[in-house]
C-alpha cells in the first residue's frame, strides 16, 4: 500500500510541473546566450584609455628614425589578454606602424584625421543603410598622444570578442543574475498556485462524493452527476452510474423473489394449520403446532423484511402497555404447550411511543418466540413494560454469552448452529427498532439466568418515525 500523500494529485503535479518548467529555463538560457553569441552582442569592452596608454609608453624611434614599439611588460600582458588586438601608430612626419589584423574599412582613415585630437569609430546599425555584414559592431578608438616619438595617432580597436573563460563567466552571470531568479520565482509560483489550480480542478468531485455518500441500499436510484466532473473523470462516473444500476436491478429482482416465495408459502402453510388442528391432543401434536408456527413466523418474517425496505409503514402513537397485552394473550397457549409460564408486569397503566403498531407488535412476537424456542422449556418468560416506553422481554433459559450479544443481530447468525429457524427474527427485531429511533441490548436477567432483551424507544412527543 502505498504512504498517504504519494497519490496526491497537487504532488503529483509539482513533482512533474517544477523538473519541466527547469527544463524549459534552462533550453531558454542556452538560446538567449547562443543568440546573443551568434549575434555579436557578448563583447568583451576594453578600458580604452589603458589600452592607448600601454601603446603609448611602448612608443620609441628606432635609429633610421622609424616608429616602432619596445617590448614592455604592459604591452606583453595587453596583448595576452587581447589575442585580437589591433592598432595603427601614425607621426606627422608620416610614419606609420600597424599591429594585428587592422579592418580594412579604417586602414586609410590616419590622414583624414590629422586634425581631429580623439574621436569614436564605428556602425550605428539602427541607421537604415549602414548594415554591413560583420560589422555591425566593429567600432574603434583615435586619440592623439604625446610620446617619445613626438605627437602621434593612435587608432585602436575599443571592443572584442571575449575569451573562453570570460565567455563561460558571462554565461554564470546570466544564469545566476537572470534564470537562477526566474525558476525560484516559478517554483513559488507552481508551489502556490498548483494547490489552488487543482483545488479548484476537482471541486466538482467533492460534490460528486457528496452524493456518492447518499447512496444507500434503500434509497436506491441514486446516480451521481455527470455535467459537474471534468471530461476526464466522466468514464469513471458512467461506469459508477452503470454498476449502480446493475445493483439496483439485481436487488430488485432479489426482492421480488422473497416477496414471492413468502406469498407462495402462505397457502400451504394454512392448509398444515388446518389439518395438524383435527389432530388428537398429544405431545407430538404440541410438536407439530410449534413447528409450523414457527414456518408461518418465517414466513412473516420474509415480508415483514420487505415492507421495512420499502418503508410501508403506518406512523402513529402506540400504546405499548395495550401492544404488550394482546401479544402475550396470543402467544400464551403457545409458551404454556412447550412447558413455560408467561407472564405480563407493566409499571404504569400507559405509555405511548410513536411508530407503526404492526412493525412493533412483530418485535414483542418474535422476542417471546424466541424465548419459547430458546429458554430451556421451563421457568417463566415474563414480557414487562416500564417507563417511559421500554419493553423487556426475559426468560430463565442458559442465556446469551457477551461475546456474543452483538453478533446475535447479525442475519442468519444462530447461537447453536443445529438450532432450528433461520437466524432472521433478531436481525428483523433490530432493524424495526433502529427503524424507531430506539435501542435494543441484552442484559443478564433475574437470579434465576436467562437472558433479557431490553428496547427501549422514544416517547410520543419526540421526533417521529424516519421514514
Amino acid at each position: 500500500m502505498s504512504e498517504p500523500g504519494t497519490n496526491s494529485l497537487r504532488s503529483q503535479l509539482i513533482r512533474r510541473l517544477l523538473p519541466l518548467q527547469a527544463g524549459l529555463l534552462a533550453v531558454f538560457t542556452l538560446l538567449l546566450v547562443g543568440t546573443l553569441w551568434a549575434s555579436g552582442f557578448l563583447l568583451h569592452h576594453r578600458d580604452e584609455r589603458r589600452v592607448i596608454e600601454v601603446l603609448r609608453d611602448a612608443i620609441a624611434i628606432d635609429p633610421s628614425g622609424a616608429i616602432t614599439l619596445r617590448s614592455t611588460e604592459d604591452l606583453r600582458r595587453l596583448r595576452a589578454d587581447a589575442p585580437d588586438l589591433w592598432f595603427m601608430i601614425r607621426d606627422t612626419q608620416g610614419h606609420s606602424l600597424t599591429g594585428g589584423d587592422v579592418p580594412a574599412d579604417f586602414a586609410g582613415l590616419g590622414s583624414a584625421l590629422d586634425k581631429i585630437g580623439q574621436a569614436k569609430l564605428g556602425w550605428d546599425p539602427s541607421e537604415e543603410g549602414s548594415r554591413r555584414p560583420g560589422l555591425e559592431h566593429l567600432s574603434a578608438q583615435m586619440k592623439r598622444v604625446s610620446t617619445d616619438a613626438g605627437d602621434v595617432q593612435i587608432i585602436t580597436t575599443s571592443e572584442a570578442k571575449m575569451s573562453g573563460a570570460g565567455s563561460w563567466l558571462q554565461v554564470a552571470a546570466i544564469f545566476l543574475g537572470l534564470a537562477l531568479p526566474s525558476f525560484a520565482l516559478m517554483t513559488l509560483a507552481t508551489l502556490v498556485a498548483t494547490p489552488m489550480v487543482v483545488r479548484r480542478a476537482i471541486a466538482s468531485l467533492d460534490e460528486a462524493a457528496q452524493y456518492a455518500s447518499n447512496i444507500d441500499i434503500d434509497k436506491r436510484g441514486t446516480r451521481l452527476p455527470l455535467q459537474i466532473v471534468p471530461d476526464e473523470v466522466a468514464p469513471l462516473v458512467k461506469a459508477v452510474n452503470d454498476a449502480l444500476r446493475r445493483l439496483d436491478e439485481g436487488y430488485e429482482r432479489h426482492k421480488r423473489f422473497l416477496a414471492d416465495a413468502a406469498h407462495e408459502l402462505r397457502t400451504p402453510i394454512a392448509i398444515l394449520t388446518t389439518r395438524i388442528e383435527t389432530l388428537p391432543p398429544g405431545p407430538e401434536k404440541g410438536r407439530l403446532v410449534e413447528d409450523i408456527a414457527r414456518l408461518s413466523t418465517l414466513t412473516d418474517q420474509l415480508l415483514d423484511l420487505q415492507r421495512l425496505k420499502q418503508r410501508l409503514v403506518r406512523p402513529g402513537p402506540v400504546d405499548l402497555v395495550t401492544l404488550c397485552a394482546q401479544v402475550v394473550g396470543d402467544l400464551a397457549p403457545m409458551a404454556i404447550e412447550a412447558g413455560y409460564q408467561i407472564s405480563l408486569r407493566a409499571d404504569v397503566e400507559r405509555t405511548d411511543t410513536w411508530g407503526d403498531g404492526g412493525s412493533l407488535e412483530r418485535v414483542v412476537i418474535n422476542l417471546v418466540q424466541n424465548a419459547i424456542q430458546h429458554g430451556g422449556r421451563q421457568g417463566t418468560i415474563s414480557v414487562a413494560v416500564r417507563s417511559p416506553s421500554t419493553i423487556e422481554i426475559s426468560d430463565q433459559g442458559p442465556g446469551i454469552p457477551s461475546s456474543e450479544r452483538e453478533r446475535i443481530f447479525e442475519p442468519f447468525h444462530r447461537l447453536r448452529p443445529l438450532n432450528r429457524g433461520a437466524g432472521l427474527g433478531l436481525s428483523l427485531v433490530s432493524e424495526i427498532v433502529q427503524l424507531h429511533r430506539g435501542v435494543i441490548s441484552i442484559v443478564d436477567a433475574t437470579a434465576h439466568g436467562g437472558a433479557c432483551f431490553r428496547i427501549v424507544l422514544p416517547l410520543a412527543g419526540q421526533p417521529p418515525l424516519s421514514v
